[in-house]
């Protein structure tokens, strides 16, 4: 899911009721997941705003925006969660965070706390490595494929992804659908292929409340 601006989201596509409740201030491409954690926890109290999932891509926006969000959403929530590891920012979004006084996950990026940030870090064998999620793998075009000009310029796999040898598709989810597609990356860039099943990992925990 990339969305093009600030947008508030509930399963049921409702605005957050407001005071006293928890906000979980995330990037875009973690939308789909919290939405169905959100479901499947019961988790009534949490709303969700997502910031565009593009902003990979430019991660000095990540954290600028983290704040003007906060600052938008605070007078209406108790309590507000950031749903981004550092995700490039170089530790500018965790020492926004601690400025404003939020929580963030401590993780370098979603990898990491898919699979769980201790298990992730012991992969040391694993620099040749290029990483898919759920996420990535239903937007491989969007995200991956055309912004490196790989449509239109398919001699530079070899310059980008040369040094690279397995795809490894971290799945939130058993589906066959996206087991495909991730495969299919995978044969595109010429890497080997393996699968892990990680589910939610330290994203859920974040998530479930506290006391």
């Amino acid at each position: 899911m990339n969305l093009p601006d600030d947008a508030t989201l509930t399963d049921r596509g409702l605005p957050p009721s407001g005071a006293g409740r928890v906000l979980v201030l995330a990037c875009g491409a973690l939308a789909h997941e919290i939405l169905a954690l959100k479901r499947m926890n019961g988790w009534d109290h949490l709303d969700l705003t997502c910031l565009p999932a593009i902003w990979h891509n430019h991660p000095e926006r990540i954290a600028p925006g983290v704040a003007q969000a906060v600052a938008r959403h605070r007078a209406a929530y108790d309590t507000i969660l950031v749903a981004y590891g550092d995700c490039g920012t170089g530790g500018g979004l965790a020492r926004t965070c601690a400025e404003l006084g939020v929580q963030m996950i401590e993780a370098p990026h979603c990898y990491a706390f898919f699979e769980g940030t201790d298990r992730f870090a012991a992969h040391e064998d694993e620099v040749t490595a290029f990483y898919l999620t759920d996420f990535l793998a239903r937007q491989f075009e969007a995200f991956v494929w055309r912004p490196l000009g790989l449509d239109r310029f398919p001699d530079l796999i070899q310059a980008y992804f040369g040094n690279y040898e397995k795809l490894v598709y971290l799945a939130q989810t058993e589906d066959a659908a996206l087991d495909t597609r991730a495969r299919e990356c995978a044969a595109r860039l010429g890497l080997a292929y393996e699968r892990r099943l990680t589910g939610y990992g330290d994203l859920e925990r974040f998530l479930t409340p506290r006391g």
